[in-house]
């Protein structure tokens, strides 16, 4: 069977899911031919160019402007706008559908879930095709053409409920979670992990993540470092810079400031997250899809911190309703907030199992599983 994984280079999420995905298919299933292609780039790399740099650019800088355009895209006129030229970009995708001539197209993107459906309406395709959500909200860019899409995969039983408040077939929805590495699920020797990090072993302690590429309000991540740094010095703190050399230097001074040396490990990129989640109590980060569903799966409670405007802070509403997670705003008392969580064990321990219970480890497997014994 040849099965090809659409995804989209907006953030690392889109990426990840599909390798995920294609991991597993060739791990566990023979006789398959899986390609994964970038559906933009392949359609137009100056436009994918143009696009990632304009996400990136609005999602650091100008999220008042991210956030207006990813509602208005659920509506006319700019939705009609969209439409028209994924119809277009459609026209490319299909040289490629049909050279490849796909049993099966799996997509973690809502363009390319778009432009697939256009072409399976106008007979151009006539295979299956799974799409992939990637949040924990369902947007309407997702949904388009959603009567020739055989497969929904969302994160949770609320999106399902969504999906069929839109018209969609329940049957055709299904609240697997969003795909997860098979390293989630590996045990860890938490010793071994705290020794190779110069870290305690006696001690609470809590991953930081910095933002990443499409970080933004830095001057709030620098004042909540700040005040882990001044008033939890029982804990220590895993900060991950990211590629961003200003940032890390910051973090260093903050460190060295609060004379936290020893309690602060301050890195710039980790392959590590998997071990490192699977030793901390607690992670503090903005909250993408992906983040998001490896933190619940490492059942941990989470501090949410500059959410980009639209999806993300629609993730940070939905963690907040389930009890696991506390949103820091841009005009709260940082203080107050990390102590209103951090010095109440009995909330972390509640934040804790809210996070297990929530959590859906087994996402890829199910995905993998539904889709290969149904076709």
């Amino acid at each position: 069977m040849k099965i090809l994984i659409f995804y989209g280079s907006y953030g690392g999420g889109h990426l990840s899911a599909a390798r995920y995905i294609k991991e597993y298919i060739e791990s566990n299933y023979n006789n398959n031919e899986v390609f994964m292609v970038d559906a933009i780039q392949y359609v137009n790399k100056a436009l994918n160019k143009v696009t990632t740099k304009a996400y990136s650019d609005m999602a650091k800088k100008a999220g008042w402007a991210w956030k207006k355009l990813y509602y208005n895209s659920e509506k006319a006129p700019l939705k009609q706008i969209t439409n028209e030229t994924h119809k277009a970009m459609a026209i490319k995708l299909n040289k490629l559908l049909q050279e490849i001539s796909p049993d099966l197209i799996i997509s973690t993107h809502p363009f390319s879930s778009h432009m697939c459906a256009y072409l399976k309406k106008k007979e151009k395709i006539n295979c299956r095709i799974a799409t992939v959500l990637t949040d924990y909200a369902p947007h309407g860019q997702w949904l388009m053409y959603p009567e020739y899409i055989n497969y929904f995969f969302v994160a949770h039983e609320g999106m399902k409920e969504s999906l069929i408040s839109e018209g969609i077939e329940e049957n055709k929805i299904f609240a697997t979670g969003i795909p997860l590495s098979n390293r989630f699920l590996a045990h860890y020797d938490k010793n071994r992990v705290l020794s190779t990090f110069g870290l305690s072993e006696g001690k609470k302690t809590i991953l930081f993540f910095a933002g990443g590429k499409y970080g933004l309000g830095k001057d709030n991540t620098y004042k909540i470092l700040k005040s882990l740094v001044a008033q939890f010095s029982n804990m220590q703190i895993i900060a991950i810079s990211g590629r961003n050399s200003k940032m890390r230097k910051q973090f260093e001074e903050i460190a060295s400031e609060g004379n936290s040396s020893n309690t602060v490990r301050i890195l710039s990129y980790t392959n590590k997250v998997p071990e490192l989640m699977s030793v901390s109590d607690l992670v503090i980060t903005k909250p993408g899809g992906l983040t998001t569903t490896e933190s619940l799966a490492s059942g941990l409670p989470i501090i949410v911190i500059n959410p980009i405007p639209g999806q993300e802070e629609e993730n940070a509403e939905f963690l907040e309703r389930k009890n696991v997670a506390v949103w820091i705003k841009g005009n709260d008392d940082i203080e107050e907030k990390l102590y209103s969580i951090l010095n109440s064990p009995e909330k972390l321990k509640n934040m804790k199992i809210n996070a297990r219970l929530l959590a859906k480890r087994n996402s890829t497997k199910d995905i993998c599983e539904i889709l290969m014994e149904t076709i």
